[in-house]
């Protein structure tokens, strides 16, 4: 399988959403041929179309409009009638159909492709308002598939019997970008009167968090500022804290988080053991990492696995943890032998370095099959 075959994505995450995964992954993967990144459909008003777009790196996204109320056999009738069109239009004739989610397997089961890729970058029949078809989707696409993807390790543990060719690709880190946030003394004066230290979080405010930690260390400590940079979703924002020493700033641009970050003190991942979180491998991790913060981490398997004896990071469960660590960290940042320690192990975990291999394990699996 060449490098220049196209490549139809398919994803259950918006190209303009959260910066994550996806976005890393395909455009490394569009320097090299047409990426066309189809989203899940919008429901409207309007009679079926696509609409696209070209976006970072040339990745071409493909957003469907369907009208609304439509039953679930008309709208895979459709969306298998525009993806025709696609193909046709843009004269796409050998592919790659790579897929981040199960659910295009409805309306996709019957495209031809020269390979087949499952990204499982999460167990997305964890998560709220997962659709009970899911699982099923899954089977189907793992019985097509010629490689699987894990997001991380424990996703890994857990598909490998599923499959006679899955490899754990933990997701990486744009170190250079991160690095940014580091020694931004120019931040401190806007600082000056703030309640010290600045704990963070990056990312979405969704089933994952844990609530109960959130609310309890908050307001044990009306002394330190709590920062949340990410949108809500799936849950109630009224269930979040709203206390005056919470701050919420809403879903922040990629290339705007090394400048937020570089106002944080400590970085937090205060997540729930739950269903959502039972398989994760938070990108946020290595990001804050290379950001120059120290780390407080829920005890979430991926993270103890790959983190739990770095002295950069610490696991926490409780409340009074949390502020015993916080205490800890703020007094001691990491040191300029840490970060250079950090860079030395980041390196490894490059978003290049991940799709490299991604590439070629691909590569191999099409020579396989061919």
């Amino acid at each position: 399988m060449p490098p220049t075959v196209d490549m139809i994505v398919f994803s259950h995450l918006r190209w303009s959403w959260v910066y994550q995964r996806p976005q890393h992954l395909m455009t490394r993967a569009a320097q090299s041929r047409r990426v066309f990144f189809v989203e899940e459909p919008i429901c409207t008003s309007v009679a079926p179309h696509l609409h696209m777009y070209v976006a970072d790196a040339g990745v071409i996204v493909v957003t469907p409009y369907l009208p609304a109320g439509l039953s679930s056999e008309f709208e895979r009738d459709l969306l298998r009638g525009l993806l025709a069109e696609l193909v046709e239009i843009e004269k796409i004739d050998e592919v790659v159909l790579w897929y981040f989610t199960p659910s295009a397997m409805p309306f996709t089961v019957d495209l031809a492709a020269a390979s087949v890729v499952y990204d499982c970058m999460d167990e997305l029949t964890g998560f709220a308002g997962a659709s009970p078809a899911l699982r099923h989707y899954e089977r189907q696409l793992l019985a097509r598939s010629d490689i699987v993807f894990t997001g991380g390790w424990s996703l890994y543990e857990a598909k490998r019997g599923l499959h006679a060719n899955v490899h754990a690709m933990p997701s990486g880190v744009d170190l250079e970008h991160f690095r940014r946030a580091r020694g931004r003394d120019g931040e401190q004066a806007s600082r000056e009167g703030a309640r010290r230290p600045r704990i963070g979080y990056s990312g979405v405010l969704d089933e994952r968090l844990d609530l109960e930690l959130l609310h309890a260390t908050i307001a044990d400590h009306p002394e330190w500022q709590f920062v949340f940079a990410g949108p809500v979703t799936k849950i109630d924002p009224a269930t979040l804290p709203t206390c005056e020493n919470v701050t919420y700033l809403g879903q922040v641009a990629y290339d705007q988080l090394p400048a937020v970050l570089a106002t944080w003190d400590i970085a937090w991942i205060p997540f729930a053991r739950n269903e959502a979180t039972r398989f994760i491998s938070p990108t946020k991790t290595p990001e804050y990492l290379a950001a120059g913060l120290r780390v407080l981490s829920t005890p979430i398997q991926d993270v103890v696995r790959t983190w739990g004896d770095d002295d950069a990071v610490t696991i926490v469960s409780t409340p009074e943890e949390c502020g015993d660590a916080i205490r800890q960290s703020a007094a001691a940042p990491l040191t300029p032998a840490q970060l250079r320690r950090i860079d030395e192990t980041l390196v490894h975990h490059s978003w290049d370095a991940t799709w490299n291999r991604m590439a070629e394990l691909m590569q191999q699996a099409s020579s396989n099959v061919a």
